[in-house]
């Protein structure tokens, strides 16, 4: 009897929790937003933050509670924006594709390298040693933290400098933000043509380290017809809103600094590519 009465009292402890956690489960359950669900499940869950939302599951939350765009997801493309639009009987709109360029043009091989480096093989850690081992210190440092990020196998290292494949880079911009030199830039897939250097650096100074580089001369900025181009502290840039791809200041370039897209499957940073 010493011993039953113990067990007795458990048994009946554990039968009324059980019954309580069940009513509980019943009545204070959070029903599922099947919406919400819907529209999320739609989306590809790269959570990249390219819509300006804290990932996929933010996203669908705006979409679903706060009337978000549809169009906002680069990753999902069209095709994804069209499909929530039918899911929630909105008009979906054009999603903007866009695509990675890196605006280092040099072909940056140990000859160009004022260290050797033997820490961690990561463009971030070599980038806390005195910006990096190149002799430029806002050039590609070639260890691969862009192509570790992309999700699409959209970047890889070729001679030391990383090039993006366009037809698989999604515009997901998961590679801008591990750029430590910020070289990765975001730009609209119609354009074109870009400037292949993201140093600041007085024009002479640019000239003894890379041939390639923006010396800050100014010729395409006056060359341009429609005010797309305007170099600012010795580095050009180019305006994608305003620019028509017209290549004249290509062709005056004196350092080949700017250059045109064209197909990039051989990197964005290839000779001889011509506008398309």
């Amino acid at each position: 009897m010493a011993i039953i009465t113990p067990m007795l009292i458990v048994a009946s402890i554990g039968i009324v929790a059980g019954v309580m956690l069940a009513l509980a489960a019943k009545f204070m359950a959070i029903t599922e937003d099947e919406t919400f669900t819907g529209v999320r499940e739609l989306l590809p869950g790269v959570n990249c933050g390219a819509c300006g939302h804290s990932g996929c599951d933010g996203y669908a939350r705006q979409i679903v509670d706060a009337d978000a765009p549809l169009n906002l997801c680069p990753p999902g493309g069209n095709q994804t924006a069209r499909a929530i639009g039918k899911l929630l009987g909105r008009d979906a709109g054009d999603v903007m594709e866009t695509q990675a360029i890196v605006r280092c043009s040099r072909d940056c091989g140990r000859a160009n390298d004022i260290m050797e480096y033997q820490g961690t093989m990561s463009c971030e850690s070599n980038n806390y040693f005195y910006q990096g081992r190149r002799s430029c210190s806002h050039a590609c440092l070639g260890f691969g933290d862009c192509v570790n990020a992309c999700q699409y196998g959209a970047l890889r290292i070729r001679d030391g400098i990383a090039v993006v494949d366009p037809w698989a880079c999604s515009g997901c911009g998961m590679c801008v933000a591990r750029c430590p030199n910020a070289l990765i830039k975001m730009v609209p897939k119609a354009s074109r043509v870009f400037v292949g250097c993201h140093s600041h650096d007085t024009g002479a100074f640019v000239r003894r380290l890379c041939p390639t580089g923006c010396i800050g001369c100014k010729r395409c900025e006056k060359e341009c017809r429609f005010g797309a181009i305007i170099v600012d502290r010795y580095l050009a840039s180019v305006d994608p809103e305003k620019c028509t791809n017209c290549g004249d200041c290509v062709a005056v370039c004196p350092t080949k600094c700017i250059r045109t897209a064209g197909n990039l499957s051989e990197g964005n940073m290839s000779e001889g590519n011509k506008i398309s």
